[in-house]
């Protein structure tokens, strides 16, 4: 195959033996793992009362039929989500894999969107800044 047949694919930042370059995307992927442990952490404290409940009355099937513990499952199950995306993205810049990068870009773009149109008054506005990083990183287009 011809060097010229091969379709050219966006390139990262790549990683230097010794003094590893600091990028946007690295940047933004460290964003969602802080806003997934500050979801957890928000979590407890305004969910405290309702997860002892829960906890307390055997956990399994305790979230259903009560809207409080709903709620706090709902909103507690969210961070981890975040964790392993921005821990996705900098496996996604590490390996220059400009494909995951756009894929969880675009993820979260659809996922901030919707919750600034549902929230406005929200961190969810972190999440689409993130994600038009991401995004752009996995074109090429920002280092």
């Amino acid at each position: 195959m011809t060097r010229s047949a091969v379709k050219q694919i966006p390139v990262l930042p790549s990683e230097r033996p010794r003094a590893r370059e600091v990028s946007m995307a690295i940047i933004a992927a460290w964003i969602l793992i802080i806003l997934g442990l500050g979801h957890a952490v928000v979590g407890i404290v305004t969910f405290k009362k309702p997860l002892v409940e829960a906890v307390s009355a055997g956990f399994v099937g305790q979230f259903v039929g009560h809207r409080d513990r709903h709620a706090a499952f709902w909103f507690m199950i969210f961070g981890p989500l975040l964790v392993m995306g921005g821990h996705l993205a900098i496996y996604a810049v590490n390996t220059a894999d400009a494909r995951l990068l756009r894929i969880i870009g675009f993820y979260l773009l659809v996922i901030a969107a919707v919750g600034c149109l549902a929230l406005p008054k929200s961190p969810f506005w972190a999440g689409l800044v993130s994600s038009a990083v991401l995004i752009c990183a996995g074109y090429g287009w920002l280092r």
